[in-house]
């Protein structure tokens, strides 16, 4: 009988991706008391993530290149630790320059999560499950999402701001016991019956075995129809993450007392976006459609449904607003389920990381300089409107642009 033992190493990636956005959207949903009591303006907080930003930029290019050295085991263990070594270290800082030298530490230690957990999926599941564990343990990232603005609250009143980063920090000690417990390489794990090793390998491509250089990788236009949706999307998840909190402080008066509701709202419905996304395209496999069908509808439903975002400072109702931002963080969820699981349709095994890694590098480039644009935007006029038409129209485009250069998708030839 096969084994269920790769779900147990998905539940590690769930929950590494947990503490991830846990230590990342931490400053965000302080970021209106820490403004007042640090005199932040506008573009000070900006730079603050623009740092973050520029740190996982030059550590998603550096990730892929790693983790092929030092292995997933390894390299996932390193990057956790670093990370949540800087996410303690901001209980130190008292500037804002303090606190993007903090930031751009955690950023470089949390660039490594998302390379790492896709490319323990291309290494643990068959292609057919791929996007369903891609969408299960990026679930985690809606959870954390949903944890944090339930936990921020109450551990900074009960221990101060300085306090929660240090409590939140030390919770990726405990995930690293349970990693060298129990992961190893499919080929080395002790726990894995034989029958589910050859299910997992059912799938390999013939020129998995064959190492593709980076120049040859970026010779694919695929690479680059994949770079491409990045910089679009990317930026728009990175604002959700920090600034969303500071919007509904802006639009309609709320604080850390009481926007943590529709924050939870938010990012609870985005649970379903990622289960869902990740099921969709599999679903729509089982119904006869091809592959490429199959990725392409279902990726551009979630497209369309980020369009409503672009009315959220057009509405009197907090909910309404909520809704329209829950709508649009779930669709980004099935969105990148999807888009990650693309990687892989595509791509060897030993590339994955380095293309997720390249994407996530030139991504976090673009928010960058959205997060910028932003603090400019908010520091001369305090509203969100031109901010959210981008938000809202950004999946349409990067789908358009994915559609034009890589017509079908299938497995590339080496």
């Amino acid at each position: 009988m096969r084994g269920k033992f790769r779900w147990v190493i998905c539940a590690l990636l769930f929950s590494a991706t947990l503490v991830n956005y846990m230590d990342r959207q931490i400053l965000g949903l302080l970021k209106p008391n820490l403004a007042k009591e640090l005199n932040w303006s506008e573009q000070d907080y900006g730079n603050i993530v623009v740092a973050f930003q520029a740190a996982y930029a030059v550590g998603q290019v550096m990730f892929g290149p790693f983790i092929a050295w030092i292995g997933t085991k390894s390299a996932y263990a390193f990057s956790i630790v670093f990370w949540s070594l800087a996410a303690i270290s901001h209980a130190l800082m008292r500037t804002a320059f303090g606190f993007g030298a903090a930031r751009f530490a955690l950023g470089l230690g949390e660039s490594g999560n998302f390379p790492a957990a896709i490319k323990t999926v291309a290494e643990w599941f068959p292609q057919k499950e791929r996007s369903i564990a891609t969408g299960l343990f990026n679930t985690g990232s809606n959870i954390g999402a949903v944890i944090a603005p339930l936990l921020v609250p109450f551990l900074a009143f009960q221990f101060g701001w300085r306090g929660a980063f240090v409590i939140l920090g030390l919770s990726g000690f405990a995930w690293l016991v349970f990693w060298f417990i129990f992961y190893d390489a499919p080929e080395k794990s002790r726990r894995l019956k034989s029958e589910e090793l050859a299910y997992i390998q059912s799938s390999d491509m013939k020129s998995e075995t064959e190492k593709i250089s980076w120049v040859k990788m970026l010779s694919y236009r695929q690479t680059w129809a994949y770079v491409a949706t990045g910089i679009f999307v990317g930026p728009v998840w990175w604002f959700y993450l920090f600034w969303l909190p500071d919007f509904f402080s802006k639009q309609f008066g709320l604080n850390l007392k009481t926007f943590g509701l529709p924050l939870v709202a938010v990012y609870s419905v985005t649970c379903l976006g990622s289960i869902g996304g990740g099921w969709l395209s599999p679903w729509l496999l089982n119904k006869g459609f091809s592959l490429n069908a199959a990725r392409k509808i279902a990726s551009l439903i979630c497209a369309c449904c980020t369009l409503p975002v672009i009315f959220s400072t057009r509405v009197q109702y907090v909910w309404l607003a909520t809704g329209f931002f829950a709508l649009a963080a779930a669709a980004h969820q099935g969105w990148s389920a999807t888009m990650y699981t693309v990687v892989s349709d595509i791509f060897p095994k030993k590339a994955v990381a380095s293309v997720v890694g390249l994407a996530g590098t030139i991504a976090a480039v673009a928010s960058m300089g959205f997060s910028w644009m932003v603090g400019h935007i908010l520091q001369g006029t305090g509203t969100y409107d031109k901010i959210m038409l981008v938000c809202g129209s950004a999946y349409i485009v990067a789908w358009m642009i994915f559609h034009i250069i890589v017509p079908k998708i299938k497995p590339i030839e080496i």
